[in-house]
């Protein structure tokens, strides 16, 4: 059975951060990291994992990921990047 992730990424260089989903965090990461040759991600290079969620089905992972990109959720993310 196919696992889904959403995930936050945080950029320490450029105080940016990131959230999307996908099926394969691993490679999804070295995309984001190393692979990967256009899109938001490209120029904030190097970028780190600072939270993970599981999901056992897309719709529940495209609905929390949309949950970060709301108010409360960039509230929640802020918490995780400043509180360290």
């Amino acid at each position: 059975m196919e696992e889904f992730v959403v995930y936050i990424l945080y950029s320490q260089k450029f105080d940016k951060n990131y959230t999307g989903f996908t099926s394969n965090l691993i490679e999804r990461f070295k995309s984001h990291n190393e692979l990967g040759t256009k899109g938001h991600t490209l120029k904030f290079r190097p970028w780190g994992v600072i939270h993970v969620e599981f999901f056992s089905t897309k719709s529940e992972a495209m609905k929390r990921e949309k949950y970060f990109k709301t108010g409360i959720g960039r509230e929640f993310i802020k918490n995780l990047i400043y509180s360290k």
